[in-house]
């Protein structure tokens, strides 16, 4: 089966108008959980409602992100345009670059907000999950065409299970973050 893979974006622009950390935890929590109102985001992200809001059409401007028919009809709830996004890496344009580079920062960042509360809430959490949950690092001796192909057979590997792509998840199923990077140290 083939899956649809993530929006490739390398318009500067497009880079700019993400490059806010509020607008990478929002796209990144649609991305998770799916379709949400902008106060539902807000709980999750730490800011106001009328905040997220603001953020989600800036994002729509540059079709990160839409509107959909909510269930209740009165608020109309946000969900990411794409399975996921690309943004791309080192790239010889120094604008694209610099956005790049942010944007991966800001990646990190969200990264750790989300492993930092994790272990905040971690009395919080099932047993269960927390046995499931790992922290792993390693250590390889790889050409770069052989990292190319490990990184392709990982995203291969998880991408049925992405959130914006699995229909029929079992009972039990939650989202969980998942994290690759791989780098010549």
């Amino acid at each position: 089966m083939t899956y649809p893979q993530p929006r490739r974006v390398g318009d500067v622009e497009a880079l700019k108008a993400l490059t806010h950390p509020l607008r990478v935890s929002l796209v990144n929590h649609l991305l998770s959980v799916g379709p949400r109102t902008a106060s539902e985001c807000a709980e999750e992200v730490g800011s106001s409602a009328s905040n997220c809001s603001w953020h989600l059409r800036q994002l729509a401007k540059f079709g990160f992100v839409e509107r959909v028919e909510g269930t209740d009809g009165r608020e109309r709830p946000w969900r990411a345009t794409a399975v996921g996004f690309d943004f791309g890496g080192f790239d010889e344009d120094p604008a694209v670059r610099t956005q790049q580079d942010a944007l991966a920062a800001l990646q990190l960042n969200e990264e750790n907000r989300l492993v930092q509360r994790f272990l905040d809430r971690q009395h919080e959490v099932p047993r269960e999950w927390l046995e499931a949950s790992a922290f792993h690092g390693y250590s390889l001796t790889v050409t770069a065409e052989e990292l190319t192909g490990l990184v392709g057979i990982i995203d291969d590997l998880l991408r049925p299970y992405i959130t914006p792509v699995r229909e029929n998840a079992p009972e039990g199923a939650a989202p969980v973050h998942l994290a690759v990077r791989a780098f010549p140290r």
